[in-house]
């Protein structure tokens, strides 16, 4: 993780995340799949005049009387639990009790009503003689909410198909308006602005749309007792304006680093007139170089302080003035450019900026081979070793006295053959350079491109990252990957999955269509991929084939 001396903000404390559940009751209609949704209260301390799942906060009770649960073997007690709180939440708000009798036997309508909303539920379910179905609810997300808030709930949103017989009825206290509702319709009547919901719910009704009706979401849920996603939204600044993010969104990993406690602070604005400073330690530029190939364009990033001097990573471009506001940014104060490889948005301005410096810092890197193309030409002043460090060390008489900043390299051919990755160790930070970007998948464009060497070297990568305790991953475009867990892990795993998912899909292609060619496979193999980006899938078509053909016996 990122030293606290380098974070840029003060830790500030977050508020406790009560524990709560919430339930999603679904049922199927002749125009599909409809979620009971309630108008919470408009006094309410939570989400005022939102629509809103029923539930709220699991009290000592849902722990007490785990006895009248019936439960499938593979739920845990905590999970009974939460499905008790919702189970007993719904009837309060809405009148509706997913139980039966003893025997089995349904509920009626008549036998629900006849039970106070206001007396004891689980004494009153005793008496009666009543088994409460934990077995028929699943946990479809878990959310917790978002760290800068003073009042927080830790929030499994489980789901269950609507008891038969029985109608919503609200308590006219806490709820209000109860009404049956397609997750696409009550996302357009949020949108235009009269069915108010919380970012939650909004992002749970995107997810459940997918579905065409209510076995559809048990069955995906039912594959095993865990959440399809957890989330405890991020929130950035864009224009201006505050914009929540999920953990999986391009974003989150960089809220997550610059702000980890919920500090709404961070503009997400991509623009290349100021370095935007990500810890105390490290400064990013990007240069005005945005396209298809580039992104919002290539990131500068400037590793250091005054006390140490300062590394540049990935010059860009020959643009002077962006290299200008780089020397700037670094207060002139240059100690060593390094070029992640030779692609003609990362190397070429490394001898322009050498020269605006009048201590000539060295430039280093691999240099390009034979087999690059013409516009990849590079050659350092002194070419790195693959494990070497590169250190910043504060003179000492500084204040700063033995403060350092240590970068070790890392060999990663595949997506050139001279890519090499940097790893801040101090702080947990990898620079992925182009092998690793946010939001997409990297070019493996033979024959400087290798696909067998861009997987072994994620698989170098991730062995590196869990070792060296890596949380972070700064791509050369796009934002901050990662996260305080196993993010930067994951994700780097599930772009080897990817590379692998679309090998095994031009498998499949090839023996459909052996006598194919390259580009009656490309358009199937990339068939959810814009026509615009075939061009560039192609190339990294070839790179697969090649593999393909170097693994045959």
């Amino acid at each position: 993780m990122p030293r606290l001396t380098q974070q840029l903000y003060e830790p500030r404390e977050v508020s406790a995340a009560l524990p709560a559940a919430t339930v999603l009751l679904l049922r199927d209609t002749p125009q599909g799949l409809e979620v009971l949704m309630t108008r919470r209260s408009g006094s309410a301390s939570f989400a005022p005049g939102a629509f809103v799942f029923p539930g709220g906060r699991i009290d000592a009770a849902d722990h007490q009387h785990t006895q009248l649960a019936q439960r499938r073997s593979s739920q845990s007690e905590q999970q009974v639990v939460d499905a008790l709180a919702a189970i007993r939440e719904s009837f309060e708000e809405l009148g509706i009790l997913l139980a039966t009798h003893k025997d089995g036997a349904a509920l009626t309508q008549a036998e629900v009503q006849a039970i106070s909303r206001s007396a004891a539920f689980y004494e009153q379910c005793t008496n009666r003689g009543l088994r409460l179905q934990a077995e028929q609810l699943y946990v479809l997300a878990h959310w917790v909410t978002d760290r800068e808030r003073g009042q927080r709930f830790d929030v499994p949103f489980l789901v269950a198909r609507m008891p038969e017989g029985q109608h919503a009825v609200a308590d006219e206290a806490e709820q209000f308006e109860p009404v049956w509702v397609r997750p696409h319709e009550a996302l357009q009547r949020h949108q235009a602005g009269n069915f108010f919901m919380i970012f939650p719910t909004i992002r749970t009704l995107e997810h459940l749309q997918r579905y065409s009706d209510v076995n559809a979401v048990l069955t995906a849920c039912a594959l095993n007792e865990e959440p399809l996603w957890h989330c405890c939204p991020r929130t950035g600044l864009m224009a201006g304006r505050q914009v929540r993010y999920m953990s999986h969104e391009t974003a989150y990993g960089e809220l997550a680093m610059v702000c980890p406690d919920g500090q709404i602070t961070h503009a997400l604005d991509w623009q290349s007139q100021n370095a935007v400073p990500l810890l105390k330690n490290l400064q990013r530029l990007t240069a005005p170089n945005p396209g298809v190939m580039t992104g919002p364009g290539t990131n500068s990033y400037l590793v250091g302080d005054p006390a140490t001097g300062y590394l540049v990573i990935d010059p860009g471009p020959a643009d002077n003035a962006h290299l200008e506001r780089l020397w700037r940014a670094a207060n002139g104060d240059i100690r060593m450019i390094v070029c992640t490889h030779s692609h003609p948005d990362h190397a070429p301005g490394a001898q322009p900026l050498q020269a605006m410096c009048p201590n000539k810092p060295p430039i280093l890197g691999l240099a390009s081979g034979p087999q690059a193309r013409a516009a990849s030409a590079f050659e350092p002043d002194r070419e790195l070793a693959d494990g070497e460090r590169l250190v910043l060390t504060a003179n000492t008489a500084s204040p700063q006295a033995g403060l350092t900043h240590t970068l070790q390299v890392v060999h990663t051919p595949g997506h050139a053959a001279n890519h090499l990755c940097l790893l801040l160790h101090e702080d947990g930070v990898l620079f992925s350079g182009d092998h690793i970007l946010n939001g997409s998948t990297t070019l493996v464009d033979p024959p400087d491109g290798d696909m067998n060497l861009y997987l072994s070297s994620l698989d170098k990568l991730q062995q590196i990252c869990e070792a060296a305790a890596v949380h972070y991953i700064a791509p050369a475009h796009g934002y901050v990957m990662g996260g305080p867990g196993d993010e930067a892990l994951s994700a780097i795993g599930r772009l080897k999955a990817h590379r692998l998912a679309r090998e095994a899909k031009l498998i499949r292609v090839m023996q459909a269509h052996p006598e194919g060619n390259l580009d009656d496979w490309l358009a199937q193999v990339y068939d959810d991929v814009p026509q615009r980006m075939w061009p560039v899938a192609r190339r990294s078509l070839m790179a697969h084939l090649a593999r393909i053909e170097s693994l045959r016996p």
